[in-house]
């Protein structure tokens, strides 16, 4: 009985491990980004706000305009990370 409650428990870890390995290969540093943006009055509302894809991977993004625009700011402003705030800024939407 103790064997197989082992197994099983090692089963989940397991199972949780490979998991976090896959999902991992997801960006998530645009949900921070798109915090940001938000918090500065700035509608965006899902990933396609500056990416073309609905759920980015890290090694495979392609931006939008207003994507671009954010990665040639950071940089302009020799940043580490992109500040969604700057979508303030992004001068493709004035009108």
């Amino acid at each position: 009985m103790r064997n197989s409650v082992s197994r099983l428990g090692l089963t989940v870890i397991a199972l949780f491990s490979v998991g976090w390995l896959v999902l991992s290969g997801y960006s998530s540093a645009d949900m921070a980004i798109q915090k940001q943006a938000k918090a500065a009055g700035v509608p965006a509302d899902n990933c396609l706000y500056c990416h073309n894809e609905k759920l980015p991977k890290k090694d495979a993004v392609t931006h939008n305009e207003r994507g671009k625009w954010l990665v040639d700011e950071k940089a302009k402003r020799n940043a580490q990370k992109v500040d969604g705030a700057w979508l303030k800024d992004y001068p493709g939407d004035k009108k």
